[in-house]
């Protein structure tokens, strides 16, 4: 299942009536066949009905972007460009828009052949915040026809998630649990990003689930468990209430959906969960975010959220992890001093209890849970997928709002290191280069839950930029400063 749009970008060339028009033709040619040349053809789209040069051609380029099945939009400075025309074509342009620019070519033709483009970006710039219109711009928009195919190409995953988040459901089941306000946030800030949330009784799912008792479609889908788990199958008893809660949750995505096109789920999985269901979801979680649907545990809306903007940036299976625990002093001395370069407080373990997909584990296999089955009988809390996350590039973050509905995030890189975590549940040895400040002046300080979304892979500056556009104030972004560099709540003396 692809639960995100795909990209296509319309490029529209721009020019300034007193500028030679066949420069942004000749430009506009030119870049088209440098991305041609190098990425898909089909991410773009060429529009020829005009150069832009007044509000009557901004109209035709609008209709032409539309009818041509446009998503995203780049606006192209050919030359100096109009800037009341473009910026209009970016205000009126229902999806993600891009500003760029064309470098000079030659130093053999600064006189006839000179488009000012590099003047006419910072004009562009100008009239997009007098008009409140939000528009990507690279971090050095001018450049040559290969320079500028880069920049869009950089483009599709920040419009991929800026378009789906204007398209989404999430859809959760229950409040949070009982002494668990770390991920209770107001929900004004998700109808602000154009997301729709539906909120249901665990009431309502669990007569979903009893509907599905005894379903034709259960036997297909305990085999796929089968198949999947393999010799980790060590709980074969539960999986056909398992395959029952899964075929629940698909029905209820399709038939609840409604005008939306992209759907995440914050699932309730705690503590009642498990005396009525006679399970605990983490499996079926972690099969249907590998299916392209994230689904947060503990009803962590906002977790969903940035799981979501993490699958459609990433196109890759996303996790949800608790910021756990530290690493202890004698796995580190063994298993990371002198193996990476890392110090003890740049470790740390990323844990849940079993929703992380089977593809992003080294080895797993089905269990119980173990904190839950501390108060309760064993069998009822059957379900998680255990084992530890595979080693590689990730990149940590979240986007959160605050008591007072405003929106703040974080992005840190970091690296699953290959060190046996020794430990339950979904599980790794995380490191991120000055975690120990990171945690304190970020995390601590930014009053973030314990819960972060992983993407496997380093996706900040996407992620940054997607940020950004959505409304984020960039000072209301942290990241882990390198050494040297103080955040502002650190004390310069310590």
């Amino acid at each position: 299942m692809y639960n995100a749009p795909t990209v296509k970008i319309g490029i529209v060339a721009v020019s300034r009536d007193c500028f030679p028009e066949e420069l942004s033709v000749n430009r506009r040619k030119a870049l088209v066949e440098a991305y041609k040349a190098k990425y898909d053809a089909a991410d773009i789209y060429e529009c020829p009905i005009c150069i832009v040069e007044s509000e009557i051609h901004m109209v035709q380029a609008l209709e032409d972007v539309k009818k041509a099945g446009c998503n995203a939009l780049c606006v192209y400075l050919g030359n100096f460009g109009p800037e009341i025309a473009e910026t209009l074509l970016a205000k009126h342009f229902d999806g993600p828009v891009m500003f760029c620019a064309a470098a000079e070519e030659s130093q053999n033709d600064l006189i006839g052949g000179r488009g000012d483009a590099y003047c006419g970006m910072l004009n562009a710039s100008y009239n997009l915040k007098l008009r409140n219109v939000k528009a990507y711009i690279p971090e050095y928009p001018v450049g040559t026809a290969e320079d500028c195919a880069d920049m869009i190409k950089e483009f599709i995953p920040i419009a991929r998630a800026v378009d789906a988040l204007g398209k989404l459901k999430i859809i959760s089941f229950g409040p949070r649990p009982l002494n668990f306000l770390a991920c209770n946030a107001p929900i004004k800030q998700l109808y602000n990003l154009g997301v729709e949330i539906e909120e249901n009784s665990e009431l309502d799912l669990f007569e979903a689930f009893k509907k599905h008792e005894n379903d034709e479609r259960i036997p297909a889908k305990v085999k796929e468990m089968e198949e999947e788990l393999g010799s980790g199958n060590n709980k074969p008893g539960i999986l056909p209430k398992l395959a029952q809660y899964e075929l629940t949750l698909l029905d209820w995505v399709e038939e609840h959906k409604g005008y939306r096109e992209y759907v995440a789920i914050a699932g309730k999985c705690w503590p009642a969960f498990q005396t009525q269901f006679g399970f605990v979801p983490c499996y079926v979680n972690s099969r249907l975010t590998g299916m392209g649907i994230p689904v947060s545990c503990e009803v962590d809306i906002y977790g969903a959220l940035s799981e979501f903007i993490g699958y459609t940036v990433s196109e890759d299976i996303v996790t949800l992890l608790d910021i756990n625990n530290s690493v202890p002093a004698d796995m580190y001395k063994e298993s990371i001093e002198g193996k990476f370069p890392y110090t003890h407080k740049d470790t740390f373990m990323g844990f849940h209890c079993g929703n992380t997909n089977s593809k992003k584990l080294s080895f797993c296999g089905m269990q119980y849970q173990m904190i839950m089955a501390r108060n309760l009988p064993e069998e009822v809390t059957q379900g998680t997928l255990e084992g530890d996350i595979v080693p590689g590039d990730i990149t940590f973050f979240r986007l959160q709002s605050t008591a007072d509905a405003k929106l703040r995030a974080y992005i840190a890189h970091g690296e699953v290191l290959p060190v046996a975590t020794k430990s339950f549940g979904a599980i790794g040895v995380f490191a991120i280069p000055e975690m120990g400040r990171f945690y304190r002046h970020v995390l601590i300080e930014g009053n973030y839950p314990h819960h972060g979304a992983v993407a496997f892979g380093h996706f900040g500056k996407a992620l940054y930029e997607v940020f950004k556009y959505i409304g984020v104030e960039v000072d209301e972004i942290g990241y882990n400063q390198p050494k040297g560099t103080l955040y502002p709540t650190e004390n310069p003396f310590a």
